[in-house]
């Protein structure tokens, strides 16, 4: 997606929009780092000032994370998501293993008795890029990969208001799985999701959430 010259007043509000729906497309992901103040103020063609009122703005609404001597990366997808970042950023891991536990077992369950080809094309495509993030030995990278697997079973489940719950608390799932795989990835952690994917294929919603618990469960940090 093209970065366009903004027309007309108030600049700022337009250069925000526009930085907002290079994020909320997806042009510029979670985790990824956005233009540098000088490639935008080209881009847009408007003055440095506007840029950096404009990314201050998102980062103060949590979108950005603006990181000195490193540059400012994609925090949130929404307002929404930010807020839920700060929120729980503390939070208890056991707790949000829970959480995810609870939503992503009820996800696999429906994914099973509603998904599509389609859905099921997705499945397999990010459950082979999951693979792929691990043999890579990038932490980071099977972070983003396995999240994305994760995201993909909730949007089989064709349920709109679980599908936005879950992609508000996206952020929130992705420092869980930060803390769980750690900063490095060894042998140990590993937990293969191909079971989700057959349940799901196989339309088998009691064995989909079985499998989606069993997952998290065996990856799960352990209770003190």
């Amino acid at each position: 997606m093209a970065l366009s010259s903004p027309r007309r007043t108030p600049l700022s509000d337009q250069v925000i929009a526009q930085l907002r729906t290079q994020i909320t497309s997806g042009e510029w992901p979670v985790g990824s780092r956005i233009p540098t103040e000088v490639a935008l103020v080209e881009q847009l063609g408007v003055a440095r000032n506007t840029v950096r009122e404009a990314v201050r703005a998102l980062a103060h609404n949590g979108l950005l994370d603006i990181r000195q001597g490193s540059g400012t990366y994609v925090l949130a997808t929404s307002e929404l998501a930010g807020v839920m970042h700060r929120r729980f950023a503390d939070a208890d891991q056991q707790q949000v293993a829970e959480l995810r536990a609870t939503l992503e077992t009820s996800a696999a369950g429906l994914a099973a008795g509603r998904r599509n080809q389609r859905d099921l094309d997705l499945l397999e495509a990010t459950l082979a890029r999951r693979e792929e993030a691990w043999s890579s030995g990038d932490a980071e990278d099977f972070v983003q990969a396995d999240a994305a697997f994760h995201q993909a079973v909730v949007a089989a489940a064709h349920n709109d208001v679980l599908a936005a719950v879950y992609a508000d608390l996206g952020e929130v799932m992705r420092a869980h799985l930060r803390h769980d795989v750690g900063p490095e990835l060894v042998p140990e952690r590993y937990v293969g999701h191909d079971g989700i994917l057959a349940a799901v294929r196989a339309g088998d919603a009691g064995r989909a959430s079985v499998e989606a618990g069993r997952a998290i469960g065996a990856c799960a940090p352990a209770e003190a």
